[in-house]
């Protein structure tokens, strides 16, 4: 089968993982870089992919790239390309430009001259030009422009990866699915092992647990943006589907636990999980992080503390974190505990000592996910330096 050149995004902090995970699917010469992973495969490797990954938002196919100096430059680029070899005119499209250190003045404009090139090339190869839709379109077009170079893309995905196909109700800024996935693997946390999410909100963190825990794929419930185009290969994905789905173990209960102080995000999460099919697969209650009595001796414990633009003030916080310190060091030793925040104080502010603090971005959030281990007596400091 011949081999394409793809590119996939993802959330930046979490490379690493998505390497391993390419890995797993059979990619070839992959190329980490910031925010993303180059690879090489053939197009059911490109179907794997999409369907077992956990961590990459889009993955990419590259169908052209060159030097430009002006919009006119990728103007006759893409007209050069044959666009009707991949895509019926009956679809819609959608172009979206990225620019990295473009000399182009307007991105906007760059976006027209590439959608009027695609349009162009249709009517010169079959009288008709497919229509434009940005919000649900069939096919997605990426260009990335550099410097001095640029590089077209047919996205293979669809919706972005991280939105699984479970419609989901969420309570404000949500933790996006591929980066609560991430978090899990940086945190070391195995099935079977007990799992605490005490601030779960609608319930990421939960449901991604529950998916690994049960081995079913993130992309088994959503269709692709391959599906769409002209050189889908059915037999081929329908064979993955299958091998997929024979590999999920029945819904039990996984030693997933999670709870919230609000009440509404409990409804929310438990609503979530059910229309998942998963809530046999975890344990929810109403209780404040303070009172959380933790399951077991020992296990792994997740957080993603409310930011201070959700909760009301940063006071408000202050005053919270030196409670949930108290109560990890009253009761969770034996504990490994982690906590993605925006808020670089929060450890100082528990009093405890992180171990590790990983740089990720929630979107364009710059946030640290602090490991801190709950050994009994040790983290008792009363100052800690700031980092």
């Amino acid at each position: 089968m011949s081999q394409h050149q793809f590119f996939a995004t993802c959330p930046r902090g979490l490379e690493a993982l998505l390497v391993d995970e390419l890995t797993a699917c059979g990619a070839k010469n992959i190329q980490p870089t910031d925010g993303g992973v180059g690879f090489s495969g053939d197009m059911p490797m490109c179907y794997q992919a999409n369907l077992q990954s956990r961590i990459a938002t889009r993955i990419l196919w590259q169908v052209g790239r060159g030097r430009y100096a002006t919009e006119d430059d990728l103007y006759q680029a893409a007209y050069k390309l044959d666009w009707p070899q991949w895509f019926n005119v009956g679809s819609d499209f959608m172009v979206k430009v990225t620019g990295v250190k473009c000399p182009l003045k307007s991105l906007e404009f760059a976006t027209l001259r590439i959608k009027d090139a695609v349009c162009d090339r249709f009517r010169q190869a079959v009288g008709s030009r497919p229509y434009i839709d940005t919000k649900e379109p069939d096919v997605r077009i990426h260009a990335y422009l550099a410097a001095e170079e640029y590089q077209f893309y047919l996205d293979t995905s669809g919706n972005a990866l991280y939105q699984r196909g479970l419609r989901r109700a969420s309570i404000e800024a949500p933790l996006r699915e591929n980066l609560a996935a991430g978090i899990l693997k940086l945190s070391g946390w195995q099935p079977g092992t007990p799992f605490l999410d005490p601030m779960c909100g609608s319930g990421t963190f939960l449901l991604e647990a529950a998916m690994i825990a049960l081995n079913i794929a993130p992309g088994s419930g959503r269709t692709f943006g391959f599906e769409k185009l002209k050189n889908f290969d059915e037999t081929a994905w329908s064979k993955l589907r299958q091998q997929a789905k024979s590999k999920i173990k029945p819904v039990t209960f996984q030693k997933i636990y999670g709870s919230d102080t609000d009440l509404r995000a409990v409804r929310i999460a438990k609503q979530n999980i059910e229309q998942a099919g998963l809530m046999e697969a975890v344990q929810l209650s109403k209780v404040d992080f303070t009172e959380v009595i933790p399951p077991h001796g020992e296990g792994v414990l997740v957080a993603n503390p409310p930011y201070g633009v959700r909760i009301g003030e940063d006071e408000e916080l202050a005053a919270l974190y030196p409670k949930m310190g108290e109560a990890l060091k009253r009761k969770f030793s034996g504990w490994n505990t982690y906590f993605l925040t925006t808020d670089m104080r929060l450890p100082k502010l528990m009093r405890l000592a992180p171990s590790k603090r990983t740089p990720l971005f929630n979107g364009p959030l710059e946030c640290r996910l602090f490991e801190i281990k709950m050994v009994a007596g040790s983290n008792r400091k009363d100052a800690v330096k700031e980092g």
